[in-house]
């Protein structure tokens, strides 16, 4: 665009693939998931150069700043060929959600296909991120700072497990679905019950309100080896071991008011190397019980990814991923149903 061009407030030429688009269909938005370390990043970055897409971060670590070796960020060479919203987006203090998400990917969507006539690409490993933006949210009360405090200094008493206890008499399917040690999820189980004297399981069979004015295209990148996919998980955390992990954690500790239970610390990989620091546990355990943590959220993601309907799914282990999954993306904007 010309200088003169931006002065007269001209929009830029949408990509060939969205000007396309029929104005009765709705747009397209590409839904790129999977587990840790199964190649979302560089085959989002491949669509994006391919199709002109725009890269949204579905990611609940890489929107805290300065947290960068522990997230597996894109690398700044990659950014700046495909860059991404939403990541470095809070501080490690600061709290994040699933409606805050679905507010600002809402936002960015459509920007990118009204204002900049480009597909939006959503990429990253948040399933819940997914759920809330493509089936809603039920109405649950906002977070409360107070009630949070007090819930924390109970866990501090008693240990997670007693709470849990305590969850499973008075929201017993709640309590039946979570582990005796998921704090953050139980501390918003009891959050609720204690701000509205009813269970979260009882918010959750009310009906939702869906706003997706997209037709997604949904991805899944799947191992065909689980076996292949934890080695990736141990070199990838070894890595970041030797690029300042601990390190990392150090200076966030010194920076910051943190504890290690914010949502920030509790992520994988930064709540062990916590520990470490503490003196809980020596590097060898770090190193033992980090790819552990890693391997388990894996599958937590996988099974959350096989039950979601409409998903086509990809061997993320497969030599030639990007082409095969490009090949899908192509096929599928040139079926009526999306482009005109």
């Amino acid at each position: 665009m010309s200088s003169e061009e931006k002065k007269r407030g001209m929009k830029t030429a949408p990509s060939p693939l969205a000007s396309r688009l029929s104005p009765l269909a709705a747009p397209p938005a590409i839904l790129l998931m999977g587990p840790t370390a199964s190649g979302k990043t560089a085959v989002a970055a491949a669509l994006a150069e391919a199709l002109g897409c725009e890269i949204i971060s579905v990611d609940s670590a890489q929107i805290y700043k300065h947290m960068n070796i522990g997230t597996a960020k894109p690398e700044a060479e990659l950014l700046a060929r495909a860059p991404h919203h939403l990541i470095d987006i809070i501080e490690p203090h600061e709290r994040y959600s699933a409606g805050r998400f679905r507010d600002d990917a809402l936002v960015l969507m459509r920007e990118i296909t009204e204002e900049r006539g480009k597909i939006p690409l959503l990429a990253g490993g948040t399933m819940l991120y997914f759920q809330a933006l493509t089936e809603g949210l039920n109405e649950l009360p906002e977070a409360d700072t107070a009630i949070r405090m007090m819930i924390d200094t109970m866990a501090e008493e008693s240990g997670w497990p007693a709470l849990h206890e305590q969850l499973s008499r008075v929201d017993p399917q709640t309590a039946a679905r979570l582990q005796p040690n998921d704090a953050q999820r139980i501390q918003r189980a009891l959050e609720v019950y204690y701000l509205t004297n009813k269970p979260l399981s009882e918010f959750h069979k009310q009906p939702k309100y869906v706003y997706f004015p997209y037709t997604p295209i949904r991805i899944a990148l799947i191992p065909g080896d689980r076996a292949l996919l934890h080695e990736r998980i141990a070199q990838r955390f070894e890595i970041m071991l030797e690029l300042g992990l601990i390190g990392e954690v150090r200076k966030l500790r010194q920076q910051y008011a943190l504890d290690p239970a914010m949502p920030s610390m509790r992520c994988v990989g930064y709540r062990q190397a916590w520990q470490y620091l503490d003196g809980e546990f020596g590097l060898a355990a770090l190193r033992e019980k980090g790819v552990a943590a890693t391997r388990q959220l894996a599958k937590r993601q996988l099974t959350w990814l096989r039950s979601m309907r409409d998903v086509t799914e990809f061997d993320c282990l497969a030599q030639d991923l990007d082409d095969q999954v490009l090949e899908f993306v192509r096929r599928k904007l040139a079926q009526p149903a999306v482009v005109g």
